[in-house]
């Protein structure tokens, strides 16, 4: 099976490494806020797979010297994508693998997939206006999560009308944007909704997370899968989507 670097031990961090331990792969080292120098020692003699759940504002560091130390990483942090371009660059540089989604449960993705057929029939009927709503845990710090903008995302691909989205604030969104409310209740894992609404009726879709293991699990598959692989990757291969 794999080993395994964890760089993240949080709740997130300690679930996936449960979980992976159960299914008989190996922790080779665990990288928090404690010891962050210690990233740059893991390497293809000791790790198979970095799995990344940290903060924005250190995931990118954290890919990169993975990927330049030959390192494979699975990565769920969100709220740094701008910078993705310049992780894919050197993923390419370096004939390293990377794997990112948004959210890694097997449920969530199948709801992407549902919200993108939905969105698909609903090109037709401009009578339906689209929102948005994600509830997180106090402690997640990036709004939108990166789940609700993947959401928004598909629905944009589908439906002519709209061609971006917009946080919901004090300033309404525009009739092309998809608004999304971002609430953060003490420690709900992740409940995220979508509606469909005219003057005569609405349509919602909902996926409630009831914990992380879920995320976890994915994480874990993520990571057995990446083993030995090089390029760019998600949820879609993983699953066979």
């Amino acid at each position: 099976m794999a080993r395994i670097a964890l760089i993240g031990y949080g709740k997130m961090g300690k679930t996936i490494e449960q979980i992976a331990i159960e299914r008989g792969n190996t922790i080779s080292k665990i990288v928090d806020i404690h010891n962050q120098d210690e990233l740059v020692f893991l390497s293809p003699e000791n790790t198979d797979v970095a799995v990344e759940f940290t903060q924005p504002e250190s995931a990118v560091h954290n890919i990169s010297v993975c990927l330049k130390n030959g390192v494979r990483v699975v990565c769920g942090t969100t709220g740094w994508l701008e910078h993705r371009p310049l992780v894919e660059v050197l993923c390419h540089e370096y004939q390293g693998g990377f794997f990112y989604a948004s959210n890694f449960s097997i449920g969530v993705n199948i709801f992407f997939n549902i919200n993108s057929l939905l969105a698909k029939m609903m090109n037709k009927y401009p009578a339906y206006k689209v929102r948005i709503q994600e509830i997180h845990h106090i402690q997640k710090k990036d709004a939108p999560s990166g789940t609700a903008i993947t959401l928004a995302e598909n629905i944009i691909q589908q439906i002519q009308r709209y061609s971006s989205w917009k946080l919901q604030d004090s300033s309404p969104a525009q009739e092309n944007q998809i608004p999304i409310e971002a609430l953060r209740i003490d420690e709900i894992p992740g409940i995220h909704t979508i509606w469909y609404e005219s003057d005569i009726d609405a349509i919602e879709i909902k996926h409630t997370a009831h914990n992380r293991k879920g995320f976890a699990y994915g994480a874990v598959l993520a990571a057995e899968f990446m083993v030995g692989k090089k390029g760019i990757y998600g949820m879609k291969d993983l699953l066979g989507f």
